[in-house]
């Protein structure tokens, strides 16, 4: 997210909710994609995070938000899952998926604390912080550059095009970067699934 223009407010606590049909759609296609695709723990835990991600993508593409429900439930179940999915080391999976959550959160809280200390305003959100504990979780560590390169390229991407359609895009426009980060993550996670 950037800084905010003037006279943008966040979204109201109503709008703290999905959108239904988005969430519903969303899932629907998540689940039938994952169960034709994994292997039925895989499958399970695709969906689940998918369903996770199109929330928190929908909710902060209207609001600026992403919500503490989505992203500590993100981190939570990436956690959860990690044993599950490699039944061989329960318990060295789960306690790399902590660590990883960590460091990835740690380091994107240096990337926001650097940029507001540098730039003198906010240049990324608390949820971002919170989402890359959930990558951190739910992703092996050779794929987490792939997942916040796809983000950011997406991003970068919807900025040019809103520029070619002539909306004014300054430095201070506010882009809502979980509303990239969330698709990016359950993307990246399904392949990796897939070409496992």
């Amino acid at each position: 997210m950037i800084d905010l223009d003037a006279g943008e407010t966040p979204g109201s606590e109503d709008d703290l909710y999905p959108n239904a049909a988005v969430l519903l759609g969303g899932i629907a296609t998540i689940a039938l994609v994952s169960s034709l695709s994994l292997p039925w723990p895989a499958a399970i835990a695709s969906t689940v995070l998918g369903a996770l991600m199109v929330a928190g993508a929908d909710i902060d593409a209207r609001t600026f938000l992403l919500p503490d429900l989505i992203t500590f439930g993100a981190v939570v179940c990436g956690i959860v899952a990690a044993p599950l999915l490699d039944a061989a080391q329960p318990w060295a999976s789960a306690g790399e998926a902590v660590a990883r959550a960590a460091c990835v959160a740690a380091v994107l809280a240096l990337f926001r604390s650097g940029y507001a200390w540098l730039r003198r305003s906010e240049g990324l959100g608390l949820g971002d912080v919170k989402l890359a504990a959930a990558i951190g979780a739910w992703l092996p560590v050779e794929a987490i550059p792939l997942c916040f390169g796809l983000a950011t390229t997406s991003a970068l991407l919807t900025v040019i095009f809103a520029r070619f359609r002539g909306q004014s895009m300054m430095r201070t426009t506010r882009i809502p970067f979980g509303a990239f980060l969330c698709p990016a993550l359950w993307i990246v996670f399904f392949a990796d699934r897939v070409l496992r």
